[in-house]
């Protein structure tokens, strides 16, 4: 098994805690760590197993090990079991692991049963900081859910795969309201604006749906781990700021896969190669530091006469700035547009993230290749 970088935060957590809630897209690894580290395991998406459970629950109300649910979100009725569990005997900690795929679902129920008693983590598709081997661009090109990035000979078909059965099965089962046809236009217009400006209206319109309606479907596919909506920078400066969000979709083998993508090559020839790198670094920067155990609240800057952040982030009592390039040769142009930027908000520590064969780290800059500054991020 790949060793997950978020295991030792969630070990950590249950050690603290009765119980933990493990959230991630379908495909990510969930049910290998839960088999990994539980010492009973029950799928609740089948009536076998909740079936199974109701006859085992007096012997797991007894043992001392941890007990895995997946897909908790599917049975209802296990949250009130689990708390009146946990309140019998609150000095007992890690005896539970909820896994979902539906952020919403889950932590309605958590909440509205489970808080106070449980810790919240996310397991995403698999990381640069991770040991599975694989290339950067490969990682990059296929994504990091382990079945077709490990497997490359799956890829672009099995991304195909995993998009048709999220529409036509797995949404709707969740509670999405939109028809498989129109949610199959979505997803393919969501892939054409990867990186770009939230325009509601105009999505809406090309659908034939209201802006608010539209937002709510963005809303419902960030809760499904799809979609990562960063919002615009909110400082007080005397410049106008853009103040609409950027979209990107969080695994970049099922947007290439979207997109009709095999190759490195093809993937090169694109037009929008360079937002597509863009959102491969900004995943990976905030699902690492996610993963050991810093939680940030990111944005970008923009400003309307050109001033421009990819990423800014306070962390560790300091505003870091991050400027993307798909280059191996960035120009020292590009690291003083970076300083002009990042003057404007105070930020602390500035990094232009290319792919230099060769990382220079300063005091407060860098001039670096992605793997170099993950390497660098607190907890490494």
């Amino acid at each position: 098994m790949i060793a997950r970088a978020v295991e030792q935060q969630l070990v950590h957590r249950l050690r603290l805690e009765p119980a933990a809630v493990l959230l991630g897209p379908r495909q990510c690894g969930k049910t290998t760590l839960a088999h990994h580290l539980a010492s009973r395991y029950f799928d609740l998406e089948q009536v076998a197993d909740q079936t199974r459970l109701d006859a085992q629950w007096p012997e797991i109300m007894a043992s001392d090990g941890l007990t895995a649910f997946d897909e908790a979100q599917s049975w209802p009725a296990l949250f009130p079991r689990l708390r009146g569990a946990i309140d019998a005997d609150r000095s007992r900690n890690g005896r539970f692991l909820l896994l979902g795929s539906v952020s919403p679902a889950l932590l309605r129920e958590q909440s509205e049963s489970l808080t106070g008693r449980t810790a919240l983590l996310e397991l995403t598709p698999l990381l640069a900081i991770e040991p599975h081997g694989l290339p950067l661009p490969e990682l990059w090109l296929r994504g990091g859910l382990p079945p077709v990035a490990l497997e490359p000979a799956r890829f672009p078909a099995w991304a195909q795969d995993y998009l048709r059965n999220l529409s036509q099965r797995d949404l709707p089962l969740w509670g999405w309201p939109a028809s498989p046809q129109v949610t199959e236009r979505l997803l393919r217009m969501l892939a054409a604006v990867h990186g770009q400006n939230w325009n509601a209206s105009q999505l809406g319109a090309s659908l034939g749906l209201s802006h608010p309606t539209i937002n709510r479907y963005l809303d419902f596919l960030e809760g499904v781990f799809l979609i990562r909506r960063l919002s615009p920078w909110s400082g007080n400066l005397r410049k106008r700021l853009v103040k609409s969000p950027k979209v990107y979709w969080r695994d970049t083998g099922l947007l290439h896969g979207s997109l009709g993508v095999n190759s490195i090559d093809q993937l090169l020839g694109q037009p929008w190669v360079g937002a597509s790198w863009e959102g491969f670094v900004v995943e990976q920067i905030l699902a690492s530091l996610h993963a050991l155990g810093h939680r940030v609240d990111p944005s970008y800057f923009r400003t309307s006469d050109g001033f421009e952040i990819d990423l800014v982030f306070s962390l560790g009592g300091q505003v870091w700035a991050i400027e993307i390039k798909l280059t191996t040769d960035p120009s020292p142009h590009d690291l003083a547009r970076l300083h002009r930027a990042a003057d404007l908000i105070g930020a602390d520590q500035r990094i232009l993230i290319s792919q230099v064969p060769t990382s220079a780290f300063g005091e407060r800059q860098a001039s670096c290749n992605l793997p170099d500054l993950l390497s660098r991020l607190p907890g490494m």
